[in-house]
């Protein structure tokens, strides 16, 4: 990121840190070396004031006194010598030949010359303090000279050379500790301030993902501190926003076919009329002819009333299998059940209706098998969800022959954006193929392709019909294609699981069978092409 609060950070701390050591060295550089002078004025007064208040008339000062004073000189480089008013020396510091200088200069300035390359920094009657530089040696000195109260001439002199050398010294050395300084905060400030950033870049990332709709992330990096409350705040904002997107997708649904139902109700209401009367009146003019033969005692044996008998019950029992079918129809159609969005386990659901049909394939010889995830999550109204499945599954069962193989396979979508990812289940069992001119048709009530068949095992040609209502009401796809050895129905969901786990699905595909594993035929290495792949 251009602009990291982390970067930032660092650039401001490590410009702190180069400002604070730059002033120092401007500091040191201006400042140093007159702030160094006043010291060293200070230790001239001071050695002063201890020649001048211990000195005799003799010109002797106490052993005590003159060792502070040799102490005071060595340890601040003070050359010292006192006279008498006829210029001799009493005391001094200094080996004859340097004494001899020093006592010149006292007889000079006491006399008014020798006043060139001088400047005075302080002065009274006792005393003048004066910068000089001595052409004679090439050196710089800081001077006090004067009198004393005892009646002696004195002069003290400081090498300043040294100073000079000491300011220049520290500046160097001040110039590595700011490169070095700047250095070094600025590689500590990087790896601190990624203790502050690396939750925030987590909290970057979760924002991120909750805008594509993925409400499965968490903050997981903890701490007591502002950054971890908010982390605590995000997570509950998630659920909150899972809660709020659930409730936005039943209410859009419900707007949805709020705008349809008005325009349908007309067309449904004459449809629905005209196919009922016509179902339902080959199995009332069944029941009415049984009867009637029953109460004219066409046939006196009993094995021939109890055949009267159970035609009219088997015909009163598709007739009532028809009205259950016909009011769940309608009750979707005019928008009277009420469509609740969910997130659910779909892999789940279609093994366990798979499980639940298992009798009724090995009554038929046929072999069911599931190619997916054991876990596969999707959004839509589970209940629904399950009589669109046992609808297809049925309906397998029905048309199943050949070698016997109805397979249900669940396949995901991985779109651009979270609303294009989708998953589609496809139930296919090996048959004959619908013809052409019939596909498109299939899905409307009572239709039936082959009547003959549809009776032999009682279909009312509603089961389709009720598919398609209810996929209709979530506003997804479904629809049927025939297949080189078979048929496959398929329908597809909005895939609820965007943060897939682990690894590589099409080596663990498993399945729910009562028989052995099949394997995937062309047909359904079609349906993976592209951007679909297993579940």
């Amino acid at each position: 990121m251009k602009h990291s609060l982390r970067r930032q950070l660092t650039v401001i701390f490590g410009a702190l840190m180069a400002a604070m050591l730059v002033a120092n060295f401007l500091i040191n550089t201006f400042f140093l070396e007159s702030f160094y002078y006043t010291k060293k004025q200070e230790v001239l007064v001071e050695a002063y004031r201890l020649l001048n208040g211990n000195i005799d008339s003799l010109g002797n000062l106490g052993d005590d006194v003159q060792e502070e004073l040799d102490d005071l000189s060595n340890e601040n480089g003070i050359s010292y010598l006192v006279t008498d008013l006829s210029y001799n020396e009493v005391l001094g510091s200094q080996s004859n030949f340097y004494a001899s200088i020093m006592k010149g200069r006292l007889n000079g300035y006491g006399i008014g010359v020798d006043k060139e390359d001088v400047t005075v920094l302080d002065s009274n009657e006792s005393y003048t303090v004066q910068k000089k530089y001595d052409s004679e040696i090439g050196l710089n000195y800081l001077e006090m000279w004067g009198s004393l109260d005892a009646g002696f001439y004195f002069i003290m002199r400081i090498n300043i050379e040294g100073i000079r050398d000491s300011v220049r010294i520290s500046n160097e050395f001040m110039k590595y500790i700011c490169i070095l300084g700047v250095v070094l905060t600025a590689i500590i400030v990087w790896f601190v301030t990624k203790r502050v950033t690396q939750p925030l870049n987590e909290l970057t990332e979760l924002s991120k993902r909750m805008a594509d709709l993925d409400f499965n992330v968490k903050y997981t990096s903890g701490g007591t501190d502002e950054i971890g409350q908010l982390g605590e705040y995000f997570n509950e904002m998630s659920e909150k926003l899972e809660q709020a997107y659930a409730q936005l997708m039943t209410a859009n649904n419900e707007l949805q076919r709020d705008i349809e139902k008005k325009e349908q109700i007309d067309d449904m209401r004459k449809e629905f009329l005209s196919n009922v009367s016509h179902e339902l009146k080959t199995p009332i003019a069944l029941i009415q002819g049984y009867a009637e033969g029953l109460q004219e005692c066409i046939n006196d044996d009993a094995e021939s009333r109890e055949f009267y008998c159970d035609v009219i019950m088997d015909e009163a029992s598709k007739m009532n299998t028809l009205v259950q079918k016909l009011l769940t129809l309608n009750q979707l159609e005019f928008g009277k059940d009420e469509v609740t969005m969910e997130r659910f386990d779909l892999a789940l659901l279609i093994q366990n209706k798979i499980q639940a049909v298992t009798i009724l394939a090995q009554q038929k010889e046929a072999k069911i098998a599931y190619y997916g995830d054991d876990s596969i999550f999707a959004w839509g109204d589970e209940f629904k969800v399950e009589e669109v499945i046992t609808n297809y599954l049925s309906n397998a069962l029905n048309h199943v022959s050949g070698e016997g193989n109805i397979e249900v396979t669940a396949l995901i979508h991985q779109g651009a954006k979270p609303e294009d990812q989708k998953v589609r289940v496809t139930v296919f069992n090996t048959g004959d193929p619908i013809p052409e001119k019939d596909i498109g048709q299939i899905w409307d009530k009572f239709y039936k392709v082959d009547k003959a068949r549809t009776r032999a095992y009682g279909g009312s040609g509603v089961g389709l019909s009720i598919v398609k209502a209810i996929m209709e009401s979530f506003h997804q796809g479904y629809g049927v294609e025939n297949r080189e050895n078979g048929v496959a129905f398929w329908f597809e969901l909005q895939y609820g699981d965007v943060a897939r786990h682990g690894s590589d699905p099409a080596a663990e595909q498993k399945k729910s069978s009562s028989d052995a594993v099949l394997p995937v035929t062309d047909a359904d290495e079609d349906v993976c092409d592209g951007e679909w792949r297993p579940g």
